[in-house]
């Protein structure tokens, strides 16, 4: 077990080596991520998974059963002719149905990608094509209203699987299997596929600014920074209750919700239903969570709603607080230490890198508003982007460019699906280019500063949306804000903000609105400077976001110039995409 006690120390002492050696698997030999995690689980007494209903039910798995229902499903998909070069997908909520078929899938030595169950028919047809995916594991409403409709268009989907509702009756949907009759029918023991580090294990979809989403493959691999980077930044120890509150259609979901405490031995709580914060305070005090991984968008909700929630509930359980999703402001990682009792420690990844890249540890100082340090064996830079298509680093603290990581850590993706030339594009001599904007301090710690294109150019300054839309939300009537830069003849980009009010604010008449926006408008100034803070802004019913919790400023840019809004999947609050619960 690793010490975060001396960040400098463990970052001399680590390797990726010692890694492979705790794990106790070698990366030039025989791995299967879901064989090794599940035998991991099987070592420890008590339950892996708790699974919370609206009733108050809670349904648990050890690790002996979580394996006998995995391998049923593994022997289901071999019966199918199903197993390494195939890609298995789910459509489905939060659920030990979820666990089974993530799990079963990789142990087959199949790709597993999880789709957003909120996603209409298009999104999943294009994802199921793009995957070329061979077996989809949803639920019986979600097929019969968005997958039945597009079944004839995708030829490459040989079996589906449906998940009933309990006490369903009546016939199954026309060529589809019943998940749980289907696994009662098989025997409940079954070898791994024989895969290696460099085999194929996820299927990620990502969505880009325009056109069809990008499909991110990982490989078994991964694994190693997956375990190690929850051992150091998420803080997981044996015999911890943890819970991670990301959408099982996330990449967050699968490799911290699924595989992760599994191979660490804590007991994950999983929540089935929607956000709800009097619930969710009930769920951290009930279930005595010790460890907790949400996201900013989630973390602002439960400050939108005030103390009173809160108020009578004693978290003594709780040793930790993580956030990921989006930069996390510094008004909301203080706010956790006022209300919880713990500073939430934001860290940073993306669904190419695999696994958290950069951090504020246990051991680390909280610098609030910043990404934190790199995990131990990942060395990050800022570089700047030449004419040539080199890249030089940029050694001077606090000079924002593009973040950079030295290419080659286990968990780094190994291909945009179909897309070669758009994988190449991410690299330029050592180093992968994340498309961030960020800066590093005199004593290491990486700041965001915004996505390459959302960073905005007014009047000669490089202004960061986010250090614009944290100024605004330290004022006491803002809940969320979002900031974008439109075209102007003499500034080249003004400052425009959207905010979203908090509940008491707003809602007068014109002249108490006007009032407001100038009184936010002033505060800006105050903080940031005239040059920097925005000159106009709108008050909007609610900011435009990803599932994940991202804000989509190109989004907003595209509403006030009329122009193609580009993939929306993924948009939270639409037929597309139902409202967060989680990252």
């Amino acid at each position: 077990m690793w010490s975060t006690a001396d960040y400098a120390l463990l970052r001399r002492e680590f390797t990726w080596d010692a890694a492979w050696r705790e794990l106790g698997v070698r990366p030039d030999g025989a791995l299967n991520v879901a064989s090794l995690a599940l035998g991991r689980a099987t070592a420890r007494p008590g339950p892996v998974l708790r699974f919370l209903d609206a009733e108050g039910g809670r349904d648990e798995l050890d690790g002996a059963g979580l394996t006998a229902r995995v391998d049923r499903f593994v022997n289901a998909l071999a019966a199918r002719g199903i197993g390494r070069g195939a890609a298995v997908a789910t459509l489905l909520g939060r659920g030990p149905e979820l666990f089974v078929t993530a799990l079963g899938a990789i142990k087959a030595g199949a790709a597993y990608c999880p789709l957003f169950s909120a996603f209409g028919p298009e999104p999943v047809q294009t994802r199921l094509e793009l995957g070329a995916i061979a077996v989809l594991v949803t639920s019986e409403s979600l097929y019969r209203r968005k997958v039945a409709p597009i079944r004839a268009r995708l030829p490459a989907l040989r079996h589906v699987f449906v998940v009933r509702a309990r006490g369903a009756t009546g016939a199954l949907p026309e060529n589809t299997v019943d998940f749980a009759a289907e696994l009662q029918a098989q025997a409940d023991s079954a070898p791994a596929a024989a895969t290696t580090a460099a085999d194929p294990a996820l299927l990620h979809f990502t969505s880009g600014t325009t056109g069809k989403p990008k499909g991110v493959l990982h490989v078994h691999g991964a694994v190693v920074a997956q375990y190690a980077s929850a051992r150091i930044a998420l803080d997981l120890r044996d015999g911890d209750t943890y819970w991670c509150t990301a959408d099982p259609g996330w990449v967050t979901g699968t490799v911290y919700g699924v595989i992760a405490p599994l191979l660490c031995g804590v007991t994950a709580v999983v929540d089935r239903e929607e956000f709800d914060v009097t619930r969710w305070y009930g769920i951290l005090e009930s279930e005595r969570v010790n460890v907790w991984y949400t996201a900013p968008t989630a973390i602002r909700m439960l400050m939108k709603a005030g103390d009173a929630p809160l108020a009578g509930r004693r978290l003594p359980a709780l040793r930790y607080a993580c956030s990921v999703g989006e930069p996390l402001n510094p008004e909301a990682v203080l706010w956790g230490r006022d209300a919880l009792g713990h500073a939430f420690h934001d860290n940073w990844w993306q669904t190419e890198t695999g696994a958290i890249m950069i951090a504020n540890y246990p051991g680390l100082a909280i610098r609030p508003g910043s990404m934190g340090k790199p995990l131990p064996g990942i060395e990050a830079a800022i570089v700047e982007r030449l004419a040539d298509g080199a890249v030089r680093e940029l050694a001077a603290p606090d000079v924002p460019g593009e973040l950079a990581l030295r290419a080659g850590w286990p968990s780094m993706f190994r291909e945009y699906l179909g897309n070669p030339g758009k994988y190449r594009a991410c690299f330029a001599g050592p180093w992968y280019l994340t498309g961030d904007l960020a800066r590093r301090d005199a004593d290491g710690y990486f700041w965001f500063v915004g996505r390459a294109d959302d960073v905005i150019k007014s009047a000669g300054h490089l202004v960061s949306p986010f250090e614009v839309e944290s100024a605004l939300l330290t004022h006491p009537a803002v809940a969320q804000a979002a900031v974008i830069g439109l075209p102007d003849p003499m500034l080249f980009q003004k400052i425009k903000a959207f905010v979203e009010l908090k509940p008491g604010f707003g809602g007068g008449d014109a002249a108490a609105t006007e009032a407001l926006r100038g009184a936010l408008l002033g505060h800006a100034r105050k903080a940031l400077g005239a040059a920097v803070a925005p000159r106009e802004l709108a008050f909007v019913e609610s900011i435009p976001r990803t599932r994940s919790g991202k804000i989509l400023r190109r989004l907003l840019r595209a509403r006030e110039l009329g122009l193609p809004e580009g993939d929306l999947s993924t948009l939270e609050g639409t037929a597309a995409a139902a409202p967060e619960a989680s990252p």
